[in-house]
């Protein structure tokens, strides 16, 4: 087995998939210069840039198997990580206290790493599973998903909890989930969405902020443009400035340098793309995240076992979330709920957990014709 592997090694390396994810992490970091030139933002994500590329080397010439054996130590490590962000070594910006600063690291999100460990965990219980998903397998999976959540949630973070929920539907549905469950689903949230957003409104549990965030979406003319529109209102007008080519780089008028847009380098980094290289480059970027995606659906299609399908096919998921989501917040068409952009936005967390996931889907194309 072992000459067998040396021979996929070097043989079928998915070099394409790497450089991909290189040049889209690379891209976002030029994003990130235009964004805040003054700051260090993009010289700190090129550290983490380089962190996540050796936990990515890491993790392709690991036995994926393996890591799946793992996974009830790595989730046990994940729930320990969120429990400290819940203690005094959490750090509180921006009214969350959802990071944590660790030694030589410094300041840290588990809430982003640790749906890595979340998948792995589900993926090992469900790919054991033959024939349709009974009541009693949904409820033990739902457990295992609503560990972090629910530590997520005390943060409090609903943006990062909600980017959670397109991994548990994945796993769902590929392990085979019965169609009355799907339509009682369904049935249940249309009832209960807005049930729960009345009752929300009249108790206060649902706070005025979080109101006009959706309100900036239905009815933009109804919130203050000062207010809680102000993310909304300003991401459009700097996505309407790129045009077709983008300002090129000009900070006497691009909105970020000016301060006009919060969290350029973060929460709005398409506006930003879309500010500075315009629609040709927003275009672009989608295309690569396309090219990106389709190789892992079709590393997906490769695995030698359903384990291996299941924990890619769930990181496309929730990428394809997290991209509609940015890209939909930024486009003024989705509420301002934090989520990030995968391999563009700042952030060590978030550029290390999207590493790691493309380095597994590297290790189960290694790994597929090995029995």
């Amino acid at each position: 087995m072992v000459a067998v592997l040396e021979k996929q090694n070097l043989r079928d390396f998915d070099w394409q998939t790497a450089v991909l994810a290189i040049a889209i992490a690379v891209f976002g970091v030029w994003q990130i210069y235009n964004a805040l030139p003054s700051e260090s933002y993009w010289t700190k994500q090129i550290i983490g840039i380089g962190i996540a590329l050796v936990a990515f080397v890491i993790v392709s010439f690991a036995d994926y198997r393996r890591l799946i054996d793992l996974a009830p130590l790595f989730y046990i490590f994940g729930l320990i990580l969120l429990l400290l962000v819940l203690t005094p070594l959490g750090v509180q910006v921006n009214g969350q206290k959802a990071w944590v600063r660790l030694p030589i690291i410094g300041q840290f999100q588990p809430s982003e790493f640790v749906k890595f460990p979340t998948v792995l965990m589900l993926a090992k219980y469900f790919s054991t599973n033959k024939g349709l998903l009974s009541f009693r397998q949904m409820a033990v999976g739902t457990a295992i998903f609503a560990g972090p959540v629910v530590l997520i949630m005390l943060e409090p973070d609903a943006g990062q909890a909600l980017t959670y929920l397109p991994i548990l539907a994945a796993m769902f549905f590929l392990s085979g989930i019965k169609m009355r469950y799907v339509v009682g689903a369904a049935v249940l949230a249309a009832v209960m969405i807005p049930t729960a957003w009345f009752v929300g409104v009249k108790t206060g549990t649902i706070k005025r902020y979080q109101q006009e965030r959706i309100l900036a979406i239905i009815d933009p003319d109804s919130v203050d443009p000062r207010g809680f529109g102000y993310h909304t209102i300003q991401s459009t007008i700097t996505v309407g400035k790129g045009g077709l080519s983008g300002i090129q780089g000009d900070t006497e008028t691009s909105q970020s340098v000016l301060k006009f847009l919060p969290e350029p380098h973060t929460d709005f980094i398409f506006a930003v793309t879309a500010e500075n290289s315009g629609f040709i480059g927003c275009v672009s970027l989608l295309l690569a995240y396309a090219i990106l995606l389709s190789r892992m659906i079709a590393g997906a299609r490769e695995s030698s076992d359903r384990a291996g399908m299941l924990v890619i096919m769930s990181i496309v998921c929730g990428m394809v979330f997290q991209i509609f989501m940015n890209v939909g917040m930024a486009l003024g068409i989705l509420p301002v709920i934090g989520v990030p952009l995968p391999l563009m936005s700042a952030g060590l967390s978030a550029i290390l957990s999207t590493f790691v996931a493309i380095g597994f889907v590297v290790s189960v194309k290694l790994r597929r014709f090995v029995n």
